[in-house]
């Protein structure tokens, strides 16, 4: 097999979820200068969904060298830091798998959020969460990621702030899906 076959074949789908673009005034990342900046750092298959900042992508690199080039090329580009959470397109699988509220999922999506972390669920985290969640509010996690139905939705929640420590980053349910789906 020829070196560019071979190449080809190591790429992967990933997924890079920015936090806190496009929301609010600042930190503005048009999505065609995204997908141009990524262009640039030599990943293949790009592709963008809605403006909240949802990268597809290929490449062979790991996600976190992944996550540390893409904020340098970000605050290099755009003046400002943005935090990036790179999952794999089987990670991203698992967590569909894994929603422990299908049924919320399927009949309120818009209510059920799944929220993506740097780091690991911290310790007491989860109960935390818990305890601040209203009676109708359901929170489970594992490892990196963490889903939030909010019963009544997020406007008014305790929870709205999402996990508590750590970076983290949410998305929709429906969000989620498509995702899923433009990752194959």
């Amino acid at each position: 097999m020829g070196e560019c076959r071979a190449k080809l074949y190591a790429m992967t789908m990933r997924l890079a979820l920015l936090r806190g673009v496009n929301v609010g005034g600042g930190r503005k990342v048009p999505m065609a200068e995204l997908r141009s900046l990524a262009e640039g750092l030599g990943y293949a298959s790009v592709r963008s969904f809605i403006a909240s900042g949802n990268l597809i992508f290929s490449s062979s690199a790991q996600p976190p060298a992944l996550e540390a080039e893409l904020e340098a090329a970000l605050a290099s580009h755009f003046g400002f830091k943005v935090d990036v959470m790179v999952r794999t397109a089987a990670q991203w699988h698992s967590y569909i798998e894994a929603n422990p509220f299908p049924g919320e999922a399927a009949s309120a999506p818009k209510f059920l959020m799944l929220y993506a972390g740097k780091e690991a669920v911290a310790g007491e985290a989860l109960p935390a969460l818990r305890a601040r969640a209203a009676p109708e509010e359901k929170v489970a996690g594992r490892e990196d990621a963490i889903w939030i139905f909010f019963a009544n939705g997020g406007g008014r929640s305790k929870l709205a702030v999402g996990p508590r420590p750590g970076l983290w980053t949410g998305r929709n349910w429906r969000t989620v899906l498509t995702l899923g789906e433009m990752l194959g």
